[in-house]
Formats: structure tokens, sequence, C-alpha cells
């Protein structure tokens, strides 16, 4: 079955930078679009960042846009999301989604 496992989440201080990774199983990773989604308490989950299949294509909310960057190795079947300059407002769960699924989130806190 589809399994998406999300990786690389802690405490970080604002400025700082963290890494998260995805590791996809149980359906064609290579040719699947995959996204980066986050929920903040008490608040929806929101888009962060979508890449396409080989990852020539990018998208990033206007958020996280020249601070965040997302990418893929096919090889790996992984996806990552590179997050520098980290705010206090980047503090969230942060959920991979591709293959008509969801990953069961990372936390990712910003706190001095």
């Amino acid at each position: 079955q589809v399994q998406l496992v999300e990786s690389g989440g802690g405490l970080v201080q604002p400025g700082g930078s963290l890494r998260l990774s995805c590791a996809a199983s149980g359906f064609a990773f290579s040719s699947s679009g995959m996204s980066w989604y986050r929920q903040a308490p008490g608040k929806e989950r929101e888009l962060v960042a979508v890449i396409n299949t080989f990852g020539h294509s990018t998208y990033y909310a206007d958020s996280v846009k020249g601070r965040f960057t997302i990418s893929r190795d096919n090889a790996k079947n992984t996806m990552y999301l590179q997050m520098n300059s980290l705010k206090p407002e980047d503090t969230a769960v942060y959920y991979c989604s591709g293959g008509n699924s969801w990953g069961q989130g990372t936390q990712v806190t910003v706190s001095s």
C-alpha cells in the first residue's frame, strides 16, 4: 500500500534551518507530483510547496518563497523540504502528500 513517512522535524531557534524528508513507497513515485503541506494549531492545513515529477517545476506559497526549497530524489523515492530563515509562524505539523495519500506528519517548532 501507499506509504509516506516524514522525518527531520524538531525544535529550532528563529533564523535556523531544518531539512524535512518524505520517504515514499507503494506507488510510482517518479511519475507523481509531490507536495508539502502544513497545519498550525487552530488553523486549516495549507499548501507549502509542490514539485513536479522530474523536479523541473516547483511552486511555493508566498509565505515561504525565498526561504524554503522543495526537491526530490527519484532514485531514492524521497522528497525533501529545506527550510531556512525559519520564523515562529512556521511552527506547524508538516505533511507530505502524493500518490493520493498523506504522511503522518512531522512537528516543526520555531521558538527561542
